[in-house]
């Protein structure tokens, strides 16, 4: 039979649509002819496939090979292709059966002695072939993450022998089989109890994990910003099985993911010279930057102002809408982006204005403009703002004493609970009608917010934070009504963006 189909998938973002390999051999000049839009690295193939199959003992036919990718609307990138377009030319040529093929779905990149290696976006790929009922064949170390999908049947091979055995009824692959935990790795974080002193910042971490809550923390250097934001994930409740999947998936297209961190908060801090690009995502074909890595977890911003301010602006969506849509001329791609910031920032050029023991010798002027390099709007969008001051000697003297993060976690889980219950989603995801039925103080709360309101100048979105922020300090007290003295710590985490 001279034609041949083999199926397999494409990515688009973090979509996976089905392609069909198009396998023709006809009468003419020897070569092989690749279409349907693919990149330098499908083109590449045909180079990859002809010594694979010669080093794997099978014949290269002497003829006209045209390999098509459809549908040819959609740009065809990586190495994937190269399995399905292998066994396209073997059953094309009669050297393998074609009806063996209907019941699969293979992605695979060749060596050049036939053997396989891994691709990015396994797991991606096997979720959305769920939907056809097909198993799906990978390299070994790839399946391992596709295994994450119980939907879906996956057979993990090695070289290309090993999957044309299989398709002859010669040998079985191998089923993979994952039976992950999404609370296995809750143990390896970082502990809050490490930390001295801060009991403000643990405060404000565990109200910001409780209800998914950006913070910044600014003060001067080696008072623990830093190893504060590395404790965030410890505290935050596990993940669902879907939140999970969803996170491992955008891992996999960056090729960050493994198997044993499988439902791990992700923890990303980039370095401040990043470029915008790098931070949401982009490139000739869309690909995830840190904002969607850290989908799910948290994203560490040090040396907040060192940042270019267009990288930082580009934050203000995905803050609100928890997703990031990237367009190029050609090609547009959406990723989620559901991660809680952390922020860290000095509070001067020098970073130790207003410490006690007058170091600072900035001017009032250097202060502005270093601060001015945050925009309003940027600042507004983060919930809650905090100052860690220089600890005393003897607070350093002292042994860590602090609260350990399985406690607090436990704590953090039951608030989140009561959101999920409430309203489906956590408190710093509440619209403004929402925040309307679910955020409304009582009596004595609502008298001291309007005083707040009248005497600090907030803007209306940073009076709808202060009433998420406090909504939140309420569930982890237990109490359905927002009180006073919630509005008021809440209003307290507002002190930065005030001074």
């Amino acid at each position: 039979m001279p034609l041949a189909i083999v199926h397999s998938r494409g990515l688009d973002g973090l979509s996976a649509p089905e392609v069909a390999v198009e396998v023709h051999l006809a009468g003419g000049l020897p070569g092989v002819t690749l279409v349907g839009l693919p990149d330098t690295e499908v083109k590449e193939a045909r180079d990859r496939v002809r010594a694979a199959l010669l080093n794997s003992g099978f014949d290269f036919p002497a003829r006209r090979i045209t390999v098509n990718l459809a549908p040819a609307d959609l740009p065809k990138e990586s190495g994937r292709f190269d399995l399905p377009i292998a066994l396209g030319i073997l059953a094309a040529s009669g050297q393998i059966p074609g009806n063996a093929l209907n019941d699969y779905e293979f992605a695979g990149e060749l060596s050049l002695s036939g053997d396989l290696r891994p691709i990015r976006g396994a797991l991606a790929m096997v979720l959305a072939s769920g939907r056809r009922g097909r198993s799906f064949v990978l390299p070994e170390s790839s399946a391992r993450e596709a295994a994450l999908a119980h939907e879906v049947r996956i057979l993990t091979a090695t070289t290309l022998l090993e999957v044309c055995a299989h398709l002859r009824g010669q040998a079985t692959l191998t089923e993979c089989v994952a039976t992950p935990r999404v609370d296995a790795a809750a143990e390896n974080y970082p502990d809050l109890a490490d930390v001295r002193g801060q009991t403000q910042a643990k405060r404000a971490l565990e109200i910001a994990a409780a209800g998914g809550h950006s913070i910044l923390l600014a003060g001067p250097p080696g008072t623990g910003k830093s190893m504060l934001a590395s404790r965030l994930p410890g505290l935050l409740p596990p993940m669902t099985q879907d939140a999970a999947l969803e996170s491992a998936a955008v891992l996999s297209l960056a090729g960050l993911f493994r198997p044993e961190e499988f439902g791990r908060h992700p923890y990303r801090a980039p370095h401040h010279t990043a470029s915008s690009a790098a931070l949401v995502g982009g490139g000739g074909v869309p690909r995830p930057g840190e904002i969607s890595i850290a989908h799910q977890g948290v994203l560490f911003l040090d040396e907040l102002p060192e940042f270019e301010r267009r990288v930082l602006e580009a934050l203000r969506e995905p803050l609100e809408s928890g997703r990031i849509h990237i367009s190029r001329a050609a090609r547009q791609a959406e990723f989620p982006a559901q991660f809680q910031l952390v922020a860290a920032m000095n509070p001067c050029p020098c970073g130790y204005h207003g410490d006690a023991n007058g170091k600072c010798r900035c001017t009032l002027d250097q202060v502005a403009r270093y601060r001015s390099k945050l925009s309003g709007p940027l600042l507004d969008r983060i919930d809650l703002q905090i100052e860690v001051p220089t600890l005393p000697a003897e607070a350093l003297q002292r042994a860590a004493d602090g609260e350990a993060s399985a406690s607090i976690r436990s704590r953090v889980t039951l608030a989140r609970e009561r959101q999920l219950a409430r309203q489906g989603k956590p408190n710093a995801r509440l619209t403004t009608r929402e925040i309307d039925r679910f955020c409304q103080p009582d009596a004595s709360g609502a008298a001291l917010l309007k005083q707040a309101l009248a005497r600090l100048n907030l803007s209306a979105r940073a009076y709808h934070r202060v009433l998420r922020v406090a909504r939140s300090i309420a569930d982890l007290a237990a109490c359905e009504a927002i009180a006073a003295q919630h509005i008021a710590e809440a209003v307290q985490y507002r002190r930065f963006a005030r001074d």
